[in-house]
């Protein structure tokens, strides 16, 4: 199948290109603003589907919104009809096509022309009001309000929130991937006249602002944003594209002494958090025994010796760990317990706990195993 991609170069462009190679979809016809005019004769001719996202959005002056909403589009079906081309046509419009304004008007001037053709061809249409999108590759001060505030944010730049309380209605670029896969089959999500992304999300500016927000502060405070939520998982990994290449990492606390370290990794409100301890040749950690937090032992580097007994009991129950083999040791509640290196180099421990450390309530007890 010949696909082509008007706008190619487009934040949406380049998310569908890519994902359409990820379904094995090779022979696409990439047409941009920097191509040459002539190659739209020889794409109208061979292609079996067409991506129509070519647009202006940011326009230097107004008369450009008809030239790139309306012109091109009328370029574009001119060409098919003058090749008897009936390939199937999405066209990416705006939820502004609705309103009285020069960007909504050349919008509605491209949904127009391709209810004339369709009507006049038969050749399939399908024309998606999209709201506003946020993904990956998105450009900040241009596409939408989540570029600009991952971007600021995660550079520490100041951003403009004038009325928190406008609702924003947003739509997420795999989301969009899906459903122009489902159209490319020929099977696109209808309502009346018009195809739809099913899955968008609504929040206000200053909910968005302040999440967004929270990200950035999850790498002092070790949280991991709520992923059960999907619009916070999307957004978080929006903010993660708009890192700066040089600050991909962050440090950690370490808490080191001769012994080795303790250092905390990850903190989650309903999942506890992990951790990695580092243990020295011949040293033993722990020694001690809780009532309700519990923990998971991950040993992957090192020999080791994990030591339980029962409080009430004087029965010891030894468990040998080692990274060349690796298995999990759950540590219950009621078992005072210990790790030992017993090995010649460094035991590495990869700690799971069931809720996250709160030193006004430890519920930590020591007691030698």
């Amino acid at each position: 199948m010949n696909i082509l991609v008007t706008g190619a170069k487009g934040f949406l462009g380049k998310n569908l290109i890519a994902e359409l190679r990820n379904r094995g979809y090779n022979n696409i016809y990439e047409f941009s603003r920097e191509s040459d005019i002539s190659l739209l004769e020889k794409y109208t001719k061979e292609c079996d589907f067409v991506f129509h996202l070519a647009g202006v959005n940011r326009p230097k002056n107004e008369n450009e919104y008809m030239e790139g909403n309306f012109g091109l589009t009328s370029q574009l079906l001119e060409l098919l009809k003058k090749h008897g081309n009936k390939a199937p046509v999405l066209l990416t419009s705006s939820v502004q096509a609705e309103k009285d304004n020069p960007y909504g008007i050349s919008k509605k001037a491209g949904e127009d022309l391709l209810f004339n053709y369709h009507n006049e061809t038969g050749a399939k249409s399908y024309i998606y009001r999209l709201p506003n999108l946020f993904g990956k590759w998105s450009k900040p001060n241009y596409n939408t309000v989540v570029a600009t505030f991952c971007h600021n944010i995660a550079r520490g730049l100041d951003i403009q929130i004038n009325n928190p309380d406008i609702e924003l209605n947003l739509c997420y670029i795999d989301d969009v991937l899906e459903e122009f896969l489902r159209a490319l089959e020929g099977k696109p999500t209808m309502h009346e006249d018009f195809c739809v992304v099913p899955v968008t999300h609504n929040i206000k500016l200053g909910e968005l602002a302040n999440l967004i927000k929270s990200f950035k502060e999850s790498r002092t405070n070790l949280s991991i944003p709520n992923m059960e939520d999907a619009l916070t998982k999307k957004l978080y990994s929006t903010y993660l594209s708009f890192l700066p290449e040089d600050q991909f990492s962050y440090n950690l606390k370490m808490n080191s002494d001769n012994r080795g370290s303790f250092t905390e990794f990850l903190r989650t409100p309903e999942r506890g958090q992990v951790s990695v301890n580092v243990s020295k040749p011949g040293i033993t950690k722990g020694n001690h025994w809780h009532h309700t937090k519990n923990e998971k032992f991950l040993v992957v580097s090192g020999e080791g010796l994990i030591r339980f007994r029962n409080i009430n009991s004087e029965e010891i129950v030894e468990y040998k760990v080692s990274g060349e083999k690796l298995q999990v040791v759950d540590i219950p509640t009621g078992y005072t317990h210990s790790i030992v290196n017993v090995g010649e180099t460094d035991l590495v421990t990869v700690m799971w706990a069931n809720e996250c450390f709160d030193p006004e309530k430890p519920d930590t007890y020591f007691v030698e195993v």
